[in-house]
């Protein structure tokens, strides 16, 4: 069974950064696609970014574009997601995903997902 854990949310001002990671386990973690969600309260779980199997090909939400990076290794069996320019609404909490084959493929359902790191943006 694939486990997925991730790790290094937290409070940060407004402008700030943050890197996440997520840890998996249990699997083939270089044969799959990789991604992030967030759930903002009371708002609807949202994609955030994905990364091929290989790290050759990402993919991102509109919102995500020029501020936050997705990346993989492979051999730690590792993603992460650095997030710079923080801003509130980017408060939510971030889930990391396994997808169900190599490669992204638009809104696709992923297969396995982590419990979450919250992440808070004040003002």
């Amino acid at each position: 069974q694939v486990q997925l854990v991730e790790s290094g949310g937290g409070l940060v001002q407004a402008g700030g950064s943050l890197r996440l990671s997520c840890a998996a386990s249990g699997g083939t973690f270089s044969a799959y696609a990789m991604g992030w969600f967030r759930q903002a309260p009371g708002k609807e779980r949202e994609f955030v970014k994905a990364i091929n199997f290989n790290g050759a090909g990402t993919y991102s939400a509109e919102s995500a574009k020029g501020r936050f990076t997705v990346s993989r290794d492979n051999v730690k069996n590792t993603v992460y997601l650095q997030m710079n320019s923080l801003q509130p609404e980017d408060t939510a909490v971030y889930y990391c995903v396994q997808y169900r084959g190599r490669y992204y493929e638009n809104s696709a359902s992923p297969e396995y997902w982590g419990r979450g790191t919250q992440v808070t943006v004040s003002s």
